[in-house]
């Protein structure tokens, strides 16, 4: 089919929406099943996963087809930029509700407990010994004693990890802009190997604080706070990890030049965001 670059390309319809779907609906049914005590659930949930795969290197698949077609003239970048930055801005606000929790339960909530007219309340309605101090000693009963996380060690490394990669993908990003193939490859292969790295060292720490410092999910709202935004900051790093090796296969192939490159600049804005994330998290979470 001829497209001319004064038209606007609209896809024809595609399955892979109602794939993704359903691949969505099974992972996250089964894990529910899964946590009701059904072993079931668990295999219902691993096929979802598995579908998902399918579906999103099925749907990336179309998408370079049709890039490299020459299917999108300069407003469908102008609107595949516009859907991007909309993207970003939308887990700013999933981040910013997670650390505004944080912030409620550290800065109002225990203040508040620990006032002189609500301590006799709260350690009789609590659990006997309440101190309104963060991290929140919590009940005994409900995970014993724990340690809080140190800024220094894993998570340091961590920051120093992210913050070179986030020089390497610009590295890569001004040597595509400049037709530097070499630079631009080994930029884009160093910016994967940290992201991953990060992600096993963020694993080796969530071992340790299980294993060796008590410190888990369920460990009162510091445990809580400190799982969910670490956990949900790790899952980014990891969508953006295998976001750019996806982009490294396909500057190894070629796909991209100096003037055409808009898939490379969505990784790196996305890559980028995860690296300013981080810098908050380390910061309120684990200097704080």
């Amino acid at each position: 089919m001829d497209h001319t670059h004064d038209k606007y390309y609209i896809p024809h319809g595609s399955h892979w929406p109602v794939v993704g779907s359903c691949a969505l609906f099974m992972m996250l049914g089964g894990f529910a099943v899964y946590l009701n005590g059904a072993a079931i659930g668990g295999t219902v949930s691993l096929i979802g996963l598995a579908l998902l795969v399918v579906m999103l290197a099925g749907w990336f698949g179309t998408v370079i087809a049709e890039s490299m077609s020459d299917c999108y003239n300069s407003q469908v970048d102008k609107s595949f930029r516009m859907g991007m930055m909309w993207f970003i801005f939308s887990e700013v606000m999933f981040f910013a509700a997670f650390f505004g929790a944080l912030f409620y339960a550290r800065q109002l909530v225990i203040p508040w407990l620990g006032g002189e007219g609500t301590k006799f309340m709260t350690n009789l309605m609590l659990w006997p010994g309440f101190e309104a101090l963060w991290p929140s000693n919590g009940p005994a009963h409900a995970g014993g004693e724990f340690e809080t996380m140190a800024a220094a060690g894993l998570p340091a490394i961590n920051t120093a990890i992210l913050l070179s990669s986030s020089v390497t993908i610009t590295i890569a990003h001004h040597a595509l802009k400049n037709g530097n193939r070499l630079l631009l490859n080994l930029g884009v292969l160093v910016t994967v190997i940290l992201g991953f790295s990060f992600i096993f060292l963020q694993a080796t720490e969530y071992m340790h604080a299980y294993s060796e410092l008590n410190l888990k999910l369920s460990t009162g709202i510091y445990g809580s706070t400190f799982f969910v935004l670490t956990g949900f900051h790790g899952l980014h790093v990891t969508i953006g990890a295998i976001f750019l090796t996806v982009i490294w296969f396909r500057v190894l192939r070629g796909h991209f030049t100096p003037q055409k490159h808009f898939a490379f600049e969505a990784a790196a804005w996305y890559w980028h965001f995860v690296d300013v994330v981080w810098l908050c998290l380390y910061f309120f979470v684990y200097w704080l």
